[in-house]
C-alpha cells in the first residue's frame, strides 16, 4: 500500500487526538469487518444500514460493507424515529451498524418498523465497541472483536485475523450498486438514491481535478458522513490521495470548532453555507462594522482584508480550501469572503449526481457562480414551458432547468420506478429540478428550484429565493421564506434576528416596534421589486425554520 504507514483517520477531543488508524490498519479492519458481516449471514446485494456519528469506525463499516459485496444504507443520526422506521421498512437491511449514542433510536425504530419480530431478526453491530481490529493480534488472545446484538442478546464476537472469509468476498463490479442514500428532502418526499461504485469513484476523482488533495493535507470533517457531499468529496477523495482526516467527538459549535482548528490547523474543510454564515454573523460582522477603518471608503478594503485574516486565523491559519456546498450561500457573506480573498470555493450538486455537478478551486470562479461543470460530464439547460426565456444581462444565456448526464448520474431510486422515470430520461439525462443559466465564459449560476417558482396572476415568474436573498440583507431578518397564499397574497415569513438569542422570543425591540420596523422595510423593499413580485404581507415566526442537514429550509412545512 502506497500510504500504509500514514494516518488515515483519528478523533479529536480537548486539544488531543486519539483512536488513530493508519492506512494499513484501515485495509485490514475493512477485511475483518467484511468477514464479520459474512459471519452474521449478510450476502452480496444485501443492505446494511449505518446510523452513527462521524468516527473512523463509520468509514471502516462503509468500506467493509462494500468489501462483502453488500450495499450500504447510511442514515443521518438526526433522522427522527419515524423517518428511520420508514427507511428500515423500505430498505430491508440484513444488519444495522450503530453506536452507543444511536442505539436507543435504532431500537425504537426497529420496534415499530414492520413486524414485531424485526428487532430480533436484524443483528445490530456496535461500531464503538471495536477492540484490536487491524492489529496483528492473531498470535495472541483475544484478538479482534466487537459487540453485536443478536436476537436481543448482546455478545462479543471474536474475528479470525487470518481472513478466513476472504474467499467469500465477491469481485467488485464498476456499475454494481454500492450505496442507497435516503434524502431528507425539502419537499418531504424522501427517496432512496442508488449510487454505483463508478458513480462515487468517478465523482471523487473529478472533484480532485478541480481541487488537488495531497498526502500532506489534514482534513477536518464537520458534515455528517451519511451525507453524500462529505462521503464522496471528503472521505473517498481524501483516501484516494493519502490525506489524513480528523473527526470531532461532539457537535462543531463555534467554541468547539475554534479549539479544534487551533490545535489541528486543518488545510482542507467542507462546510454547508449555514456553518460559515453563523461564524460570519457572530464573530466577524459585528467587529468589522464597528472598526475605525471600515467607516471610510478609502480604508474599507483594508478593514475587510484584515477581517479575512482573522477568519483564516479562526480556522487555524493553514486553511487552503474551504468547500461550500449543499445550499446557496448568503450573498452578503459571500461578498465578504470574495473581497477578503478568503480561500473558499462554491460547488453545486445533488445526491442523484453523487453529488457534484459543478465546482471550482479558490480564486478560480466568478462571484455568485458555482464554478464550471466537471470535465467528462454533460450539462444542458432544458427550456420549460412555464418559464419565460429571458436574458439576465448581455453575458448571460437563457434560464432553464439544469439537466446533467455522465458517469456521476445515479442508477435510479430504490424500489420506486415511477420516480425514477420522472427524474431520468431514457437517454440518460437527469432532471435536477433546479433553474440556472450560464454566462459566456461557461460559469454556472443557480436561480432556484422549479417547484419553488411562483407564477403571478399576470403570468410573470416570481423567484422566491431571490426575494429571500434581498430580505436577508436587513439586519432585522435572520431567516426568510416567501410563499403564495391561495388568495394570491405573496407572504414573507420572517424569523427576526432579534429572536436568535432570546429564549422567550422577546426581541430587543418590543413586538409592536419590531412589526413596525419590518413593515417599513417591506415598503422599502417593494420599491426595488417588480410590481408582480412585491410582498403583500409579512408574518413573524416565533421559532427558527426547520432545515435539512445541508441547511435548506423544509419549505413543505410552511404552506
Amino acid at each position: 500500500m502506497k500510504f500504509k504507514n500514514r494516518t488515515a483517520f483519528e478523533m479529536y477531543h480537548d486539544e488531543c487526538t486519539y483512536n488513530r488508524v493508519t492506512y494499513r490498519e484501515l485495509g485490514k479492519m475493512t477485511r475483518q469487518f467484511a468477514s464479520l458481516l459474512v459471519l452474521l449471514g449478510v450476502r452480496p446485494a444485501d443492505r446494511v444500514m449505518i446510523i452513527a456519528e462521524n468516527r473512523p469506525e463509520w468509514a471502516i463499516a462503509y468500506f467493509g460493507v462494500a468489501q462483502a459485496g453488500a450495499v450500504s444504507v447510511p442514515a443521518l443520526i438526526d433522522f427522527s424515529c419515524e423517518q428511520l422506521k420508514t427507511i428500515i421498512s423500505h430498505a430491508g437491511p440484513s444488519a444495522i451498524c450503530g453506536t452507543e449514542k444511536t442505539m436507543s433510536k435504532i431500537a425504537e425504530a426497529l420496534g415499530g418498523a414492520a413486524s414485531p419480530g424485526m428487532l430480533a431478526a436484524i443483528p445490530v453491530i456496535y461500531l464503538d465497541s471495536i477492540e484490536n481490529m487491524g492489529k496483528d493480534t492473531y498470535m495472541r488472545e483475544p484478538g479482534a472483536s466487537l459487540l453485536v446484538s443478536i436476537r436481543g442478546n448482546v455478545k462479543r464476537l471474536f474475528l479470525d485475523d487470518r481472513d478466513r472469509y476472504r474467499d467469500c468476498f465477491p469481485d467488485t463490479k464498476e456499475d454494481g450498486l454500492a450505496t442507497i442514500v435516503y434524502t431528507s428532502g425539502t419537499l418531504g418526499d424522501s427517496k432512496g438514491v442508488m449510487l454505483s461504485n463508478r458513480n462515487l469513484l468517478w465523482t471523487a476523482q473529478a472533484a480532485c481535478k478541480k481541487m488537488k488533495i495531497y498526502p500532506r493535507d489534514r482534513c477536518l470533517s464537520v458534515i455528517p458522513l451519511a451525507h453524500t457531499y462529505e462521503c464522496t468529496m471528503g472521505l473517498i477523495s481524501a483516501i484516494l490521495n493519502g490525506a489524513s482526516t480528523v473527526y470531532l467527538d461532539r457537535s462543531p459549535s463555534p467554541s468547539v470548532l475554534m479549539g479544534a482548528t487551533q490545535a489541528l490547523k486543518p488545510t482542507v474543510m467542507l462546510v454547508v453555507p449555514l456553518f460559515i454564515e453563523k461564524i460570519y454573523y457572530s464573530r466577524i460582522a459585528p467587529r468589522l462594522f464597528k472598526s475605525f477603518l471600515y467607516r471610510f471608503p478609502l480604508t474599507r478594503r483594508m478593514a475587510i482584508l484584515l477581517a479575512g485574516r482573522k477568519l483564516l486565523s479562526f480556522f487555524g491559519g493553514g486553511l487552503r480550501f474551504l468547500g461550500v456546498g449543499g445550499a446557496p450561500i448568503a450573498e452578503e457573506v459571500e461578498r465578504f469572503l470574495w473581497k477578503a480573498r478568503f480561500p473558499y470555493a462554491p460547488g453545486y450538486g445533488l445526491t442523484e449526481a453523487s453529488p457534484l455537478v459543478a465546482g471550482a478551486a479558490p480564486y478560480r470562479f466568478l462571484f455568485r457562480s458555482v464554478g464550471k461543470p466537471l470535465a467528462g460530464m454533460d450539462v444542458r439547460l432544458a427550456p420549460i414551458d412555464e418559464i419565460q426565456q429571458e436574458a439576465f444581462d448581455e453575458s448571460a444565456s437563457a434560464c432553464g432547468e439544469i439537466q446533467v448526464r455522465g458517469p456521476n448520474v445515479m442508477l435510479g431510486y430504490y424500489r420506486n420506478e415511477r420516480k425514477t422515470r420522472e427524474a431520468l430520461a431514457e437517454d440518460g439525462w437527469l432532471k435536477t429540478g433546479d433553474l440556472g443559466y450560464f454566462d459566456r465564459k461557461g460559469y454556472l449560476y443557480i436561480r432556484g428550484r422549479i417547484k419553488n417558482m411562483i407564477l403571478s396572476s399576470s403570468g410573470e415568474n416570481i423567484y422566491p429565493e431571490e426575494i429571500e436573498t434581498l430580505l436577508g440583507r436587513s439586519p432585522l431578518v435572520e431567516d426568510a421564506l416567501v410563499r403564495l397564499r391561495k388568495n394570491r397574497e405573496l407572504i414573507a415569513f420572517i424569523f427576526p434576528a432579534a429572536f436568535v438569542r432570546s429564549e422567550t422570543a422577546n426581541a430587543k425591540l418590543p413586538p409592536e416596534s419590531l412589526a413596525e420596523k419590518l413593515e417599513e422595510f417591506r415598503r422599502y423593499l417593494n420599491r426595488q421589486l417588480a410590481s408582480f413580485s412585491r410582498i403583500d404581507r409579512i408574518e413573524i415566526l416565533r421559532k427558527p425554520f426547520e432545515r435539512t442537514p445541508t441547511g435548506k429550509i423544509k419549505r413543505f412545512l410552511y404552506t
